[in-house]
């Protein structure tokens, strides 16, 4: 596997990275790719099905100067922005196997993931409801992903310093919440791992073997998606 550290300037470029690298793998890359990226600038970014004005508050992220924008893959709305780790896999499906099916990947990654972030935080990292991650029954990383023919998008979120005042502020109370949520406000549900990211990434990069850098990046393909990310056709379809 091979590895990029890398966050692009604007918020629709570090979306349409991610896809950029699914669209370059299915076309014909064989190497599978972890990446990592960290927005210094807030930003909300819908599931790909979500409904804008239900997922977010839209007038107070127009006051705040925070934009909306909509990724390819599923899951709940999110805040991004400082404090807030991505990173991104790009995984070969097999024939057979977890990853050959939606909801065995989901269960397989979050699986590993627990393990490892135990490693590094201690035991008491679980995994709740279909994509999360948390200490104990705190919440400090959601995942989504999107599948092609040859390959899955994995994404997800390691929150460490991000503002969750600001979640209050800008997310209503989403309108699907996994059992163990409990109707629980952001603030209640959220946490930070108040860490150093560099012992997280390594430890992710060690288990993926992710040891190459990977410097094939398909510019004009992140311009072109970015066009369409900046969009509002594309960011208020729903």
């Amino acid at each position: 596997m091979r590895y990029l550290d890398l966050t692009l300037p604007t918020p629709s470029e570090n979306l349409a990275c991610d896809e950029a690298l699914l669209d370059l793998c299915e076309a014909g890359d064989e190497h599978e790719i972890l990446r990592f990226w960290e927005s210094p600038e807030h930003f909300i970014v819908l599931g790909y099905s979500n409904k804008a004005r239900t997922e977010a508050n839209l007038d107070a992220a127009r006051s705040a100067g925070v934009p909306v924008l909509r990724r390819c893959s599923g899951g709940g709305a999110v805040l991004q922005g400082p404090g807030c780790l991505n990173y991104t896999l790009i995984l070969r499906i097999p024939d057979t196997g977890p990853l050959a099916h939606i909801a065995d990947t989901n269960a397989f990654v979050l699986g590993k993931h627990k393990d490892l972030m135990r490693t590094v935080l201690g035991d008491t990292v679980e995994a709740h409801g279909t994509s999360d991650l948390a200490l104990g029954t705190l919440k400090f990383s959601g995942n989504a992903q999107r599948r092609k023919r040859r390959f899955i998008l994995f994404h997800g979120t390691i929150l460490h310093r991000l503002d969750i005042e600001l979640v209050e502020r800008l997310l209503p109370m989403p309108s699907r919440q996994p059992d163990y949520r409990r109707n629980r406000r952001h603030r209640e549900f959220l946490t930070n791992l108040e860490r150093d990211t560099a012992p997280l990434k390594s430890a992710l990069r060690n288990y993926w073997h992710a040891t190459k850098p990977f410097t094939e990046l398909p510019e004009w393909r992140v311009a072109d998606l970015a066009r369409a990310y900046s969009s509002d056709e594309w960011n208020f379809r729903y």
